[in-house]
C-alpha cells in the first residue's frame, strides 16, 4: 500500500522547517527503513510573497521546490484563510494523502489542518505546544486550533508538551523531538560566515570579539501599526544607534508604514539605523552570528540568538519560545523605550546575562526524530 504525506508551507521560515523533514524520510526510505513506496509532496500556499525565494534560496540550502503553489498571497486574515481551505481543499480530493504535515503558526498552518480533518486525513503539527497566553497575535489563536486537532504532535521544549497535555491532549500524540529550525542553521552555519556579508555592508572588524553593530528586525503589527509606538521605538534605536551602528534588513509593511508615518527622518543613517532590502537566510545568519547584539519581534530569531550565544532584546511583552528567556540569549522588553535601551546599556557594559546552555535535544537531529516517528507510524 502506497503512503502519501503532503507538506504544507506558507512562509520561507517553513520551508526551512519542512526542508529537513522531507530529507530525512527520504534518506530513510533510501536506506530501507521506510515504504519504498512512500510518496511526499510539498504544498506552497503562497500565502507570503518572498522576493529572496529565487533560484539561489533553494540551491543553498538544499530545498526541494513546491509541487504545488496555491498563489493565495496576501489580503484581510478572513480572506486568506478562507481562499487557503478553498484551494487546499481541491489538492486533498485529488491527492488524497494519509497525512498532512503543517508547520509553525502562520494562517496556513491553521486553515490546511482544518481542511484535512475535515476530510479524515491525519494531521502532524511540527512546533506544537508554544503558547504565549496573548490572544492578540493571531498566531496564537493558530496555535492553539490547530493543536487542538492534530494527531501527531511535534514538540520543540519539555514545556510544550506540558501545555497541550493541560489542553487535554493525550501523551501518546506528543513527542518532544527538538527544534527543526536548529537543524538548518546547524547544517548551514558554516557556509554562512564563509560569505563576505559584513564586508559589503561595511562593518570592520575590531581586533577580537564581536563586531560592534547591532541587527534590528520590526514588522509585528503591535509595533509598526500604531505611530506612536513606531515612533517610541525610533527613538530608542536612535539612542543606539549613536553608539554603534544598526543594521536593518526592513520588511515591507514596516518601510511602507515609516513612511506613512512620516517617520523616514527617523529610522535614517543620520541616526545610525542602515536600512538595507530583506536578505537572504545565509547573508541573514552571517549577520547576526557576528552582532554585538539583535533587537528583534520575531520568534525565530529568538531562537537562533539563543543558539548563536548573541544577545536578543525582544520588542515584545511575551513570548511563545519562553526557554529562550530562560536557557537561552532572549530578554523581553517590549516596545518601551527606556526598557530597551537599558537592556542595551547592560550588553555593551557586559552586564547582559548570556547563557552557555543549549535548550535540550536542539542538536540538528530534529529532523531525524520526527522521520524516525513517521516512519515506525507507516512501516
Amino acid at each position: 500500500m502506497a503512503i502519501k504525506i503532503l507538506h504544507v508551507v506558507g512562509a520561507r521560515p517553513n520551508y526551512m522547517k519542512i526542508g529537513p523533514v522531507i530529507r530525512a524520510l527520504d534518506e530513510l526510505r533510501a536506506a530501507g527503513q521506510c515504504r519504498a513506496d512512500i510518496e511526499q509532496r510539498l504544498i506552497h500556499t503562497g500565502q507570503h510573497y518572498d522576493y529572496s525565494m529565487s533560484t539561489l534560496f533553494f540551491e543553498q540550502l538544499g530545498l526541494p521546490r513546491p509541487d504545488v503553489n496555491l498563489e493565495v498571497g496576501s489580503g484581510p486574515q478572513g480572506q486568506q484563510t478562507g481562499r487557503i481551505m478553498e484551494l487546499f481543499e481541491k489538492v486533498l480530493v485529488e491527492e488524497r494523502p494519509d497525512l498532512v504535515v503543517v508547520v509553525g503558526d502562520v494562517n496556513s498552518t491553521m486553515a490546511c489542518a482544518i481542511d484535512a480533518k475535515k476530510l479524515g486525513v491525519e494531521v502532524a503539527h511540527i512546533e506544537a505546544g508554544l503558547r504565549s497566553r496573548d490572544l492578540t497575535m493571531p498566531e496564537e489563536i493558530n496555535r492553539i486550533v490547530t493543536d487542538s486537532i492534530s494527531d501527531l504532535l511535534f514538540t520543540t521544549e519539555r514545556e510544550a508538551g506540558d501545555n497541550l497535555r493541560s489542553e487535554g491532549r493525550p501523551d501518546e500524540s506528543i513527542f518532544f523531538v527538538g527544534n527543526v529550525m536548529i537543524d538548518t542553521l546547524v547544517k548551514h552555519r558554516a557556509a554562512a560566515m564563509a560569505l563576505p556579508t559584513l564586508d559589503k555592508l561595511g562593518l570592520k572588524s575590531p581586533q577580537g570579539g564581536r563586531r560592534d553593530y547591532a541587527v534590528l528586525t520590526l514588522h509585528r503589527p503591535a509595533n509598526v501599526d500604531s505611530r506612536e509606538v513606531l515612533a517610541s521605538l525610533g527613538e530608542a534605536l536612535c539612542t543606539i544607534g549613536r553608539q554603534m551602528p544598526v543594521v536593518f534588513p526592513v520588511h515591507p509593511r514596516t518601510r511602507a508604514r515609516i513612511q506613512e508615518f512620516g517617520l523616514a527622518d527617523v529610522f535614517s543613517a543620520q541616526n545610525g539605523l542602515s536600512l538595507v532590502e530583506p536578505m537572504g537566510y545565509l547573508d541573514f545568519l552571517n549577520l547576526t552570528a557576528n552582532a554585538r547584539v539583535v533587537l528583534t519581534d520575531s520568534g525565530g530569531i529568538q531562537e537562533e540568538t539563543t543558539i548563536l550565544g548573541v544577545a536578543c532584546l525582544t520588542l515584545r511583552p511575551n513570548t511563545e519560545r519562553p526557554i529562550t528567556v530562560t536557557q537561552g540569549t532572549s530578554q523581553l522588553v517590549g516596545n518601551d523605550a527606556k526598557a530597551i535601551t537599558e537592556g542595551f546599556e547592560n550588553v555593551v557594559s557586559g552586564r547582559y546575562r548570556i547563557s552557555s546552555r543549549v535548550p535540550e535535544l536542539w542538536d540538528g537531529n530534529a529532523a531525524k526524530r520526527i522521520a524516525n516517528i513517521l516512519a515506525g507510524r507507516y512501516r
